[in-house]
């Protein structure tokens, strides 16, 4: 089943809502939502009752406040739900955190070395993503090892065994803007992972698009925010029919 996949990102305890990728401008998501009136992700969690929830801990991310600040809100949404937990990580100390916490670790380009995701594949199989981060058509990373061109980074990720490959197109991120097929077509054919979609997602219609073109799934937020995507769609799942 196509997995469709609750994101939120969490600041100092309160979930906020992504706007392409800038990370100082996001606001609470009770300012915007048409389906929330609360920002505490445990209420979130309550209403939308999601399968699987992706959590960015922008504290983390940022560098903004003591590390420890979202650990406690997160570990309860973890007793509620499947989780998916972005931290930065950048360290096989922070692998081993995060799996302490959640379920699966996601590790970013933006942070990770290559030889911390072939490390923490091998050593907690099924339990790691990598986000491929990409911002203005450029891979985010600071490792030399890793290459600049995607579909390298995919072919030397094809040989660990990762839960799932992450595509994050941070200038989509929030901005319902849609996605590039024929590139996402090559992405799934290039993997041997399932390929998880995060940015630009508008509407029902791009979910079924998705699951023709054999990405196994998408993290979503805006668009369940705004009203586009029937938030029905996180608890049971996304059918092709449409039933």
């Amino acid at each position: 089943m196509f997995q469709v996949v609750c994101v939120m990102d969490i600041f100092n305890r309160s979930v906020v809502l992504a706007k392409g990728g800038v990370r100082e401008e996001y606001r609470p998501v009770s300012d915007s939502s048409i389906i929330c009136n609360s920002s505490d992700p445990l209420n979130i969690v309550e209403l939308l009752r999601p399968r699987e929830v992706y959590i960015a801990d922008l504290n983390r991310l940022q560098g903004k406040g003591p590390h420890e600040t979202n650990v406690g809100i997160i570990r309860e949404v973890t007793q509620r739900t499947d989780t998916m937990l972005d931290f930065g990580i950048s360290s096989m100390e922070e692998v081993d955190k995060a799996l302490s916490i959640a379920g699966t670790a996601v590790i970013g380009t933006e942070t990770g070395m290559l030889s911390v995701i072939k490390n923490a594949a091998f050593g907690n199989p099924g339990r790691i993503s990598v986000s491929i981060d990409m911002k203005h058509g450029k891979v985010l990373k600071e490792d030399p090892e890793i290459p600049e061109n995607l579909f390298e980074i995919v072919k030397i990720l094809n040989n660990f065994p990762l839960k799932d490959l992450i595509f994050l197109d941070l200038d989509r991120v929030g901005t319902a803007s849609g996605f590039d097929s024929i590139f996402l077509l090559k992405l799934v054919v290039c993997s041997r992972h399932s390929v998880l979609l995060a940015g630009g997602v508008r509407d029902m219609e791009d979910l079924f698009t998705l699951e023709k073109l054999g990405i196994r799934g998408a993290l979503i937020a805006t668009a369940v925010h705004s009203g586009l995507i029937s938030p029905d769609v996180l608890s049971s799942g996304l059918k092709l029919d449409g039933k």
